[in-house]
């Protein structure tokens, strides 16, 4: 992959230090040892099984083809594959794709990623998005963003307290239907969240410490209630499944927090098995 430096927003931070990239390239081995994979930057050869894996887990059709990927990976994207270390010949297990973006300053758009099934929850995806994160880091790119479904706990969970991303934004209907093999008919409502890789949130989340207490009985900036908790179903896709109408509810129903929160400038956070609102900033001291 050759990857060319990152031009950097005009507010952006001095270049990564030698220690700080050496550190963000252990955790990334650690973790990809952790999850008996190896993690690298894809080669021309191996975009097949890359399309070939994203359309296992989207669908057919739904993976950028081949040779777009290429020219991804020529201009200096992150397209990465996870193979597996259990066989002679490995076996391609998880794969991302991310691209520069500068809406909002330079930062890495951590588009799609995807592992194999029967190893999801297993750290093939968190060994793929620390390697991202070294990547970013070693080319000046101190940010990342990407979007997900905000009533998929173990997502939100991913995101917020094993990574350290924070929500920034809601998107309802962000893709319009979608038709795929995750969504299928149901709105494709997004968080975007921030995932600042060198800050202090971040570093604690990948070293496991505790986290701030958050909650929405605190006191808001326009001194009214935040919104209640929204408790998040344990598996909304099985629910979707089972019972469409009891899924659809929820998606509406959610809807209407999220709106009320973000117009009033509250930030959602996970805190057990719930969203909760609040005024704190996401990197308190």
């Amino acid at each position: 992959m050759n990857v060319p430096p990152a031009p950097r927003a005009p507010d952006a931070s001095a270049e990564t230090s030698a220690e700080t990239l050496v550190a963000a390239y252990r955790v990334a081995l650690a973790a990809a040892d952790a999850a008996a994979v190896s993690v690298r930057a894809a080669r021309p050869e191996d975009l097949p099984a890359v399309v070939a894996l994203f359309e296992r887990t989207w669908g057919a059709g739904r993976s950028p083809d081949a040779s777009l990927l290429r020219a991804l990976d020529h201009a200096g994207n992150t397209v990465l594959v996870a193979t597996s270390d259990a066989d002679a010949a490995p076996a391609f297990v998880g794969a991302a794709l991310g691209f520069l973006g500068w809406t909002g300053g330079i930062h890495l758009h951590s588009h799609m990623t995807a592992v194999a099934p029967g190893l999801r929850g297993g750290g093939v995806g968190y060994a793929l998005k620390l390697f991202q994160r070294a990547v970013c880091l070693e080319h000046g790119v101190d940010e990342m963003r990407w979007t997900f479904d905000p009533l998929i706990r173990r997502n939100a969970h991913f995101n917020l307290v094993k990574l350290g991303a924070e929500v920034t934004d809601f998107h309802p209907d962000f893709y319009g239907r979608l038709d795929d093999a995750i969504s299928g008919s149901d709105r494709s409502d997004r968080f975007e969240v921030r995932w600042r890789l060198d800050s202090r949130r971040v570093r604690a989340a990948l070293a496991g410490s505790p986290r701030p207490q958050w909650s929405s009985a605190e006191p808001t900036r326009d001194g009214l209630p935040a919104p209640e908790p929204l408790r998040l179903d344990p598996d909304f896709e099985r629910l979707r499944d089972d019972a469409p109408d009891a899924a659809a509810r929820q998606r509406t129903d959610s809807r209407v927090v999220f709106a009320e929160a973000f117009s009033r400038g509250l930030r959602p956070e996970l805190a057990g098995d719930s969203w909760v609102f609040t005024s704190r900033p996401a990197d308190p001291a």
